[in-house]
């Protein structure tokens, strides 16, 4: 009976190990300010059993592709408009789980104070992915520099401005190299979690930006094999209480708006 006993034992052990272990969840984020708001709910998702592994990335590629190959269990940096573009160019089955917070887009400049100082010529960055591309000129053309072709056009592209008074000349470069090269262009739009790593304040130094009604709200992202995991599940709800809206308020001061 006393092997039986110790094996029983063992297995019972066996078993709380394994649910830790279920209770694991790897997530890649963006430093600002996804992998900040995760920091600051790790404690309150270690009481409930989560274990939250936060991997930061610099790209926003690698952590959909991540997640998709089972590398991650999910990701924390992207509206949807991106994710349901990145979803169809590239075959993945990823999907939005909860809206956490908006990024409000804008544009910036070191060598102007306002956009009507703009020269003729002038040379603009925007984002090189359609969707973050598209959005950069739909506020341009909010601010009065450029008319596309359909305002409502959330993937419009250079190709669609049909008036361009100031004949500004367009460079499309990744997103997270544009704050490098802000003292370069006459000005670059930026989404703001890389103005945000930049030093910049958005609400203070952005010429323009996007209202507190955005449409692109920043989603935690997961496999649909995934969405209704125990953990997913705590996530999802740690994301979006109280106690994470104020910290946004308090800490990000209208650079970073909550979505719930």
């Amino acid at each position: 009976m006393k092997p039986l006993k110790t094996l029983t034992a063992l297995a019972a052990i066996s078993l709380v190990f394994s649910a830790h272990a279920a209770d694991k969840l790897t997530i890649g984020a963006t430093p600002v300010p996804q992998a900040e708001i995760l920091e600051f709910i790790k404690p309150q998702l270690a009481k409930q059993g989560v274990d939250l592994n936060v991997k930061v990335f610099t790209d926003y590629v690698q952590p959909n592709t991540q997640v998709e190959e089972k590398g991650l269990d999910a990701n924390f940096f992207q509206h949807k408009p991106y994710l349901d573009n990145f979803n169809k160019e590239r075959g993945t089955h990823l999907v939005a789980v909860a809206a956490v917070h908006v990024e409000p887009f804008g544009v910036y400049s070191q060598k102007v104070k306002a956009l009507k100082d703009l020269r003729q010529g002038a040379v603009v960055a925007i984002p090189n992915d359609p969707t973050n591309g598209g959005r950069a000129l739909l506020l341009l053309e909010k601010a009065g520099l450029i008319k596309l072709k359909d305002s409502s056009n959330i993937q419009s592209t250079v190709k669609d401005i049909v008036n361009n008074p100031k004949k500004l000349e367009f460079k499309e470069l990744e997103a997270a190299t544009l704050p490098r090269v802000l003292d370069q262009v006459d000005l670059a739009a930026i989404n703001s979690n890389y103005a945000l790593e930049a030093k910049l304040v958005p609400t203070r130094d952005a010429l323009a930006i996007e209202g507190s009604k955005s449409p692109y709200a920043n989603f935690l992202v997961t496999r649909l094999d995934n969405k209704d995991s125990s953990a997913v599940k705590k996530l999802a709800l740690a994301l979006t209480t109280p106690e994470v809206k104020k910290f946004i308020e308090e800490k990000y001061k209208g650079a970073v708006v909550p979505a719930f």
